[in-house]
């Protein structure tokens, strides 16, 4: 394989000469140049007319492609032997040769949001990114009619038969894996228009209003029912812990009393208009024994 720097400028070759098994009709090598006879009469023609008028035709026969384009050259509707010309100064006949541009440059686009049904019958509205460059210019051109209109058709439904098997959940939580797996699909589809997907992310995932309500309301409630719990839970260590206090104040009658004093402690310096009037707890037995 002959390349340019990672810009492809031949496909693979099979016995010296170009194999395109995408599409054999189309040969991609330039070596069939049995251009007949009215091709060779209108090619010596050309260069007649190129000896005559050797300054205009100077003119119009040098084209110059910038350093991130490639040129193929079609003569006489064949390819031009040598695969795309480029970059830098190249020559064509004038009324042979045709030559169209092709940029090797990253292009990035925008998948338009895709309403897609899950795999758990959840209607969602999925959008996502690409970015791609041709590596292949001469396979970009004879192979496909429009490699940039092929591509961003074939990312609409690549989205949306990936996002088709996966449920609502896989879809929010596995985007890397989903933007890989399209990645890869999208590579090999295009391999043959020359084409290298370099990256794929999903945007945005946009789920019904009804369906964002009835998640929250779900969410809201796991949050109380779980704030009921720590509660109880709280309520209960509590309880065994004054159950705890108790049984030891029961032994020491004296801590009943220092508890007491706590008490008035703490009442005196929080209110200090309040007046209490202590009442010990014995007198209140004797009475209810008198009775």
């Amino acid at each position: 394989m002959e390349e340019n720097g990672n810009n492809k400028i031949h496909p693979e070759t099979v016995a010296g000469n170009q194999n395109n098994s995408y599409n054999r009709n189309i040969d991609l090598s330039g070596d069939d140049t049995d251009y007949g006879c009215c091709g060779y009469l209108l090619l010596g023609v050309s260069m007649l007319f190129m000896v005559i008028l050797f300054p205009l035709a100077l003119c119009a026969g040098i084209k110059v492609v910038q350093e991130y384009e490639r040129a193929v050259i079609f003569r006489l509707g064949r390819l031009s032997k040598g695969g795309a010309k480029g970059p830098g100064i190249f020559f064509i006949i004038p009324c042979t040769d045709e030559y169209r541009k092709v940029d090797l440059r990253t292009v990035s686009f925008d998948v338009p949001p895709q309403e897609i049904l899950t795999k758990d019958s959840v209607t969602i509205s999925v959008d996502a990114v690409v970015y791609y460059r041709v590596q292949d210019a001469t396979m970009s051109i004879a192979n496909v009619e429009n490699a940039d209109g092929a591509t961003r058709l074939l990312a609409q439904t690549t989205l949306r038969n990936m996002l088709g098997t996966k449920s609502l959940s896989e879809v929010l939580t596995d985007r890397e894996y989903i933007s890989s797996g399209m990645q890869e699909t999208l590579d090999e589809a295009t391999d043959p228009w020359g084409i290298k997907v370099e990256r794929v992310e999903i945007k945005d995932v946009r789920l019904p209003v009804q369906l964002q309500r009835a998640m929250a309301a779900e969410a809201e409630a796991a949050r109380e029912a779980r704030a009921k719990v720590i509660a109880a839970e709280g309520e209960m260590n509590a309880s065994r812990k004054l159950k705890e206090a108790a049984d030891v104040m029961s032994e020491s009658p004296n801590s009943m009393q220092l508890r007491y004093l706590q008490t008035l402690t703490s009442i005196s310096a929080e209110k200090n208009s309040t007046i209490i009037f202590p009442l010990p707890i014995d007198m209140l037995n004797t009475l209810i024994n008198k009775k």
